[in-house]
């Protein structure tokens, strides 16, 4: 899978930064495509549930994110993205060493984005898909700060 331009992946990581919720789950920026990202969530107490599972506000927090990022990767570079709904079902509990998010681009539109969204818990070899979706993302004027 190629990588995103530097100046794309510059920018992914810049607004990926300036987000406390990622930041205070833990999650870290692993791949940047064009139309595809991902994102990882390390196991620790603080994200998971009663059960010892990944909570799923976790597990849905880092796939809106991993979705909207793919679709910053093929937005123009003076705009900026604002998820407008997702859909996420989840298909098993997630028990892992960490959380893998995919955002991919299905349809990249001039105001509208769609993605497709999955999750996977990670232990060792073993990959499990936890989390299925879809997003629609809008472009906006970039903020100067963001």
């Amino acid at each position: 899978m190629e990588e995103a331009s530097p100046e794309v992946q510059a920018r992914v990581r810049t607004s990926f930064e300036h987000q406390g919720l990622m930041e205070h789950l833990g999650a870290r920026l692993t791949r940047i495509s064009p139309g595809c990202v991902h994102i990882e969530l390390p196991r620790r107490p603080e994200v998971t549930q009663q059960h010892g599972y990944f909570h799923a506000g976790a597990t849905s927090a880092i796939a809106d994110s991993a979705g909207g990022y793919a679709g910053l990767t093929l937005f123009a570079p003076d705009n900026s993205v604002l998820t407008v709904e997702f859909k996420i079902n989840l298909l098993a509990p997630a028990e892992g060493e960490y959380l893998e998010a995919v955002g991919k681009v299905l349809k990249s539109g001039r105001t509208l984005t769609v993605c497709q969204l999955e999750v996977f818990a990670v232990e060792g070899d073993r990959r499990m898909s936890v989390a299925v979706g879809q997003q629609t993302l809008m472009q906006i004027a970039a903020r100067p700060e963001h």
